[in-house]
């Protein structure tokens, strides 16, 4: 793989105990950063972190709730001696069912976890970025999120938000030379298919021109190029990786 040159940065993953998030981690460790793994479950976090190696440190994390999101970055600035970096990855997909019958507490939770989570791991980070005068944030929306999935009403709206988020954050942050971009991939083989139904899973691989799942690994080599120094100028972006799915 080419090496992003991350040497000395400081990030955050959220999300970072398995899956996609776990895969940014690693090569943002192997691009010379130094990562805190944000996630609710500490025990799988720990275990991550310690499997990653040194520079990999794991910090509890429940992004649905502000005091525990300014805990998080005060242990990360503790932890790393900065804060540089910031990658919104942690979510769930939610229930498959249709708007109709679509549960009222899941649809709150998915939209909870996927997009106020965002929201509130952006707002408590970027002060920090501000006075560092520098700064990357990318956002993980979702395939999704442009084209919307039957049976996935929240999930959808959700990624949907957190790709009008890291507009309007990206222009709020555009005079600084702090980037704010987001992703949307295609589904990736995690544990996040242990909460859809075969159905939807076959749903979306039917719709993916290139005929598979995106690896994980491809989408750490896309966040870490948009997490360094190298993306200067783009800002406000949605990158995508839906293997050819994505009509605009």
């Amino acid at each position: 793989m080419n090496r992003i040159d991350l040497e000395s940065r400081c990030a955050v993953v959220t999300g970072g105990a398995q899956g996609i998030g776990r895969a940014i981690a690693q090569r943002f460790l192997a691009s010379g950063a130094r990562v805190a793994l944000w996630d609710r479950d500490a025990d799988l976090a720990g275990r991550t972190a310690e499997a990653l190696g040194a520079g990999a440190v794991a910090i509890a994390c429940d992004v649905t709730d502000w005091a525990s999101v300014e805990a998080a970055r005060e242990a990360t600035l503790a932890a790393l001696g900065g804060l540089d970096i910031l990658v919104n990855n942690a979510g769930i997909a939610g229930a498959n069912a249709t708007v109709a019958d679509y549960p009222l507490d899941e649809w709150r939770r998915v939209l909870d976890i996927d997009l106020t989570g965002v929201f509130l791991c952006c707002k408590a980070v970027v002060p920090t970025l501000l006075e560092r005068g520098y700064g990357r944030i990318v956002n993980v929306a979702s395939i999704a999120g442009k084209e919307g999935n039957p049976n996935a009403c929240a999930y959808s709206a959700a990624k949907a938000g957190v790709i009008a988020l890291t507009k309007s954050l990206g222009k709020e942050l555009a005079v600084r030379d702090i980037a704010v971009n987001c992703i949307t991939p295609a589904a990736a083989k995690t544990a996040i298919f242990d909460q859809m139904s075969q159905t939807h899973i076959d749903y979306m691989l039917s719709k993916i021109p290139r005929g598979r799942f995106v690896q994980v690994e491809e989408v750490a080599a896309l966040v870490a190029w948009l997490a360094s120094a190298d993306n200067s100028f783009t800002t406000g972006a949605v990158f995508d990786l839906s293997g050819g799915r994505a009509t605009y």
